[in-house]
C-alpha cells in the first residue's frame, strides 16, 4: 500500500490509476490523514482472477517447459 498527498495525486493521476489497474492500493492524504483509497475495480479484479485460471489451465495443458523449449517455440515460425 502507498501513501502519496493530494498533490501528487492530482499530478500524477494518470500514472496512479495504471498502478491500481495492475492491483496497487493507494491512500490519498490531505495534510497527513488519510482522505481516499484508489484501487482496482472488482471488474478489473475479476478479469485478472479469470485471465490468471486461463494460464493456469494452459500450463496443465502443456505442461512445464525448459528455457530451451520456450526459446524454440518462440523461434518456431520465424524466417
Amino acid at each position: 500500500m502507498r501513501e502519496v498527498d493530494a498533490y501528487e495525486a492530482r499530478t500524477h493521476f494518470s500514472a496512479l490509476l495504471d498502478e491500481a489497474a495492475r492491483g496497487e492500493t493507494i491512500i490519498i492524504t490531505r495534510h497527513g490523514q488519510p482522505v481516499a483509497r484508489l484501487t482496482a475495480s472488482e471488474e478489473a479484479n475479476r478479469e485478472a482472477s479469470v485471465a490468471a485460471a486461463t494460464l493456469r489451465r494452459l500450463r496443465r495443458r502443456i505442461g512445464w517447459a525448459s528455457s530451451a523449449d520456450i526459446l524454440q517455440m518462440r523461434d518456431e515460425g520465424r524466417s
